[in-house]
């Protein structure tokens, strides 16, 4: 028998181990398994070589719990180690490792959390263990071994008569740990953290129909059928799925494979994926995975559902931030890579150059893949567009070689129902909507209902009205309009039309230059002139006397805003702003100026002016309640 202590220069490295993560401790599981798995896989290599003259057998890593015993054990049957194998791995290299750890993060309150994910490895036992018992059997011809330790810097080392090759870990849990006695939270953290183990994981049994039994089918004397109970036979429970979609070529499956898969992750998931994108690649880095585009609805949660971040099927966090582009982690999926540096804090781990080219790649394959389905089938992706555009237009946004590919297959969308790509839409309005300055207006609408009337206005003279509604355009007109000086995004409400694309016609105003100097006082006399500027325009004779617009600039600055975008948080709020367009070419207008009462004046003027603000939406409240007061009384 041995006995020994193991080096420690960091005081009471046991405790610490015990309550660094104490939020996190239930990682220790997924620790010992991951260990067990790399014992099975590396054992099977060896046979593949003959470097061992064993036989792999059904290996797989079995997980049981003895309440009574207050005993976790963690069973599997790969290398196993010899006495000397204990004593280098888990007396020198494996607690040095936890050492050094622990002493470069245990000050750290940053870093909260990193453990776990991070390879503290067998030593994060100790975090629901207050005594650890390893048992093990090399593949090697020599005797077993039993090491102990209960949690002091002490531990013993003796040989064992375990006859059976692997190695088997109990963990006798602490009285502050006892929850990882019960079943159901034992399931959960296999679930979570194993259900797709390289390494067939048993935890339990269960009773299934006996395959080789053929239930007998009778009939009584009045010809009733009655078929036999099916006999039912006792199994391992294998609660993982060693081989799943992601690491199999993606000409091995098909759409059905896929839809199987996307039920798998997650099963509480109820819309259908639209399409999805395989990542199999291996150099200069290993990165697999399946990427699904969802169905976008406004209820959706983000916190859920999230892309999972495995290493060699291991499951790590669904927090895949600097791994996976900001504007993709409203994907779900799954990505496995064992080439992220999960040794390192996030901020770093970000910074890092294997990181920043595996999160380059992801987004130059989605790219690729978009390309590919609009170009494959343009009438259904035209279909799916308003599912996916927000993750599109913020990745035009925030990615400019995104931007460069995407310009081929972002979608702009008009109030008919039509749909352009961008240089379709430069192409298609370049003649008529070029004004007299040589600008290219790209006219468009936030909200068809709302602004109807406007879009009839540009409709009529022949002009496309784009539909763009995401919450995020504001930013990404302007980044468009940057490629080249002469486009101009303007919403249709920004001004009346003959302004907003002015052609070399002039409309002949009936009022004289005079007459117009007499009206525009009277009018803004009646509107409120911090929030209202009054612009008197000759318009055509039928369209509104009065016309609310707001002005682009101010509306769009207000959105980037309110969206958080553009450097602008800091600039205070924009004022609400409106330009008050009188027709002087209105009949009711004329009447305005001429009529002889300064009451009925002031009664046309509250009218237009609020049937102007009603078909904005700015009437609300009490003045609204007026308003529909006041008409009554025209229709007596």
């Amino acid at each position: 028998m041995a006995k020994g202590n193991i080096n420690v220069s960091v005081e009471n490295i046991f405790p610490l181990i015990k309550k660094f993560l104490y939020s996190d401790h239930e990682i220790f599981l997924r620790e010992l398994i991951s260990n067990g798995t790399d014992a099975t896989t590396k054992l099977k290599h060896l046979i593949s070589i003959g470097e061992a003259k064993t036989e792999l057998g059904d290996a797989k890593i079995e997980i049981s719990i003895d309440e009574k015993a207050k005993t976790l054990t963690i069973k599997d049957q790969g290398l196993g180690m010899t006495m000397d194998e204990v004593e280098k791995y888990i007396n020198q290299i494996a607690f040095s490792g936890a050492e050094e750890f622990l002493e470069k993060y245990k000050d750290d309150k940053n870093d909260t959390g990193v453990i776990g994910h991070f390879g503290l490895g067998f030593y994060s036992a100790f975090m629901v263990a207050e005594k650890v018992d390893i048992f093990t059997k090399s593949f090697k011809d020599e005797p077993a071994a039993h090491w102990s330790c209960d949690g002091s810097p002490e531990y013993t080392l003796v040989e064992h008569d375990k006859s059976d090759r692997g190695t088997e870990i109990v963990l006798h849990i602490a009285e502050d740990s006892l929850d990882f006695l019960k079943e159901e939270k034992i399931g959960g953290l296999l679930n979570k953290y194993n259900r797709f183990n390289q390494v067939p994981i048993k935890f339990g049994t269960k009773k299934v129909n006996d395959p080789n039994f053929t239930p007998k089918t009778t009939k009584d004397k009045d010809g009733k059928e009655t078929t036999e109970p099916h006999k039912q036979i006792e199994v391992d429970n294998i609660i993982n799925n060693t081989n799943p979609a992601w690491t199999k070529a993606p000409a091995d499956l098909n759409d059905e494979d896929y839809t199987n898969f996307y039920r798998e992750l997650y099963p509480m998931q109820f819309e259908e994926s639209l399409f999805h994108i395989h990542l199999n690649v291996d150099y200069p880095f290993n990165l697999t995975g399946i990427l699904f585009f969802p169905k976008l609805t406004q209820n959706m949660d983000m916190q859920k559902d999230k892309i999972q971040l495995y290493q060699n099927q291991v499951f790590v966090t669904d927090n895949v931030e600097g791994i996976v582009p900001d504007f993709l982690q409203m994907l779900k999926g799954v990505i496995d890579s064992p080439d992220i540096p999960l040794n390192v804090s996030r901020s770093y781990l970000q910074a890092d150059g294997a990181v920043k080219k595996i999160s380059g790649y992801i987004t130059k394959k989605v790219g690729d893949k978009l390309a590919s389905l609009f170009k494959k089938d343009r009438a259904d992706f035209e279909t799916k567009w308003n599912d996916i555009k927000v993750i599109i237009e913020y990745g035009m946004l925030s990615e400019d070689k995104f931007f460069d590919k995407a310009k081929k297959f972002a979608l702009y969308p008009t109030v008919a129902d039509t749909y352009f790509t961008f240089d379709e839409l430069i192409e298609k309005t370049k003649d008529t909507q070029t004004d007299k300055d040589g600008n290219h207006v790209i006219l468009y609408t936030s909200n068809k209902e709302a602004q109807h009337s406007y879009i009839q206005d540009a409709t009529a003279k022949g002009y496309e009205v784009l539909l763009l509604d995401s919450p995020i355009i504001s930013h990404l007109m302007q980044k468009l309009e940057g490629g080249d000086a002469k486009v101009k995004f303007a919403r249709v409400d920004a001004d009346f039309i003959d302004n907003l694309i002015k052609k070399d016609e002039n409309v002949i105003s009936k009022l004289s230059d005079e007459e117009k100097e007499n009206l525009k006082p009277i009018i803004e006399a009646a509107v409120p002139k911090e929030t209202y500027t009054v612009q008197l325009e000759a318009m055509d004779s039928s369209a509104s006397p009065f016309l609310i617009t707001v002005p682009e600039f101010m509306r769009r600055m207000k959105e980037m805003q309110a969206s958080g975008g553009g450097g602008m948080m800091g600039m205070g709020n924009f004022p609400d702003m409106y330009n008050l367009v009188v027709n002087t070419n209105s009949p009711l207008v004329s009447e305005i100026l001429n009529t002889k009462t300064e009451k009925k004046q002031k009664r046309l003027i509250s009218q237009a002016f609020d049937l102007a603000k009603l078909s904005q939406n700015l009437l609300h409240g009490e003045e609204l309640t007026n308003f529909i007061k006041r008409s009554y009384e025209l229709i007596k």
